[in-house]
């Protein structure tokens, strides 16, 4: 059986901090192919669809599709402010590698 991502707090904080829920969008986690290691992640505001993986907390969603689902299990959604700037990040144990962007992977 495969193991959701989970989703920490501070993300479902700072989508609460959005209003995300409030304009009826969730955060989309999604793996493309593409990148500088091979797989990449989009990560974006967008309305929940039906096939869908929800996951909420605090009255707000994050959502996965089923195809990125594999990629993403056991993975922590989180997101984290440091000098460079505030993003959403994804600790995936599934990566054996990826690149300083932190957006890209490979398996």
């Amino acid at each position: 059986m495969q193991m959701p991502p989970k989703v920490t707090d501070r993300a479902f904080l700072r989508l609460a901090e959005i209003g995300a829920a409030a304009q009826g969008q969730a955060l989309r986690i999604a793996v493309e192919g593409g990148g500088c290691s091979g797989f990449q992640y989009e990560i974006a505001l967008d309305a929940p669809k039906a096939d869908d993986l929800e996951l909420e907390g605090q009255g707000e969603k994050v959502v996965v599709d089923s195809v990125s689902l594999p990629f993403l299990e056991n993975a922590v959604i989180d997101f984290t402010e440091e000098l460079i700037g505030a993003r959403f990040t994804i600790e995936n144990p599934n990566a054996t590698a990826s690149c300083g962007c932190g957006t890209s992977f490979s398996m």
